[in-house]
């Protein structure tokens, strides 16, 4: 097994993260980039069905082995994804 997280090799990083309703987030990443990123269309499936309770949403944390934010129950949204969803929106 690989001791290495799994976005160890990722050139982009989130750095900061903040809840900012809804399933809003602001995020900023290693080369300065930052913005609101809005993941409610992003909420289909099992897997992110636990997301859609906004009080479990705004619970997430910023893990720095997967350098981006991550819940509790182990759902996470890729930094290359969130960095491609942030360029969209700006």
């Amino acid at each position: 097994m690989d001791p290495l997280p799994r976005y160890e090799y990722s050139p982009r990083h989130v750095v900061e993260a903040r809840y900012l309703g809804d399933y809003k987030v602001w995020l900023e990443f290693n080369d300065g980039r930052k913005g609101v990123v809005d993941l409610s269309d992003e909420l289909h499936g099992d897997e992110r069905s636990p997301l859609r309770n906004r009080e479990t949403f705004s619970a997430f944390y910023l893990d720095y082995g997967l350098a981006s934010i991550a819940w509790l129950d182990g759902a996470d949204f890729a930094p290359e994804f969130l960095y491609e969803k942030l360029k969209e929106m700006h």
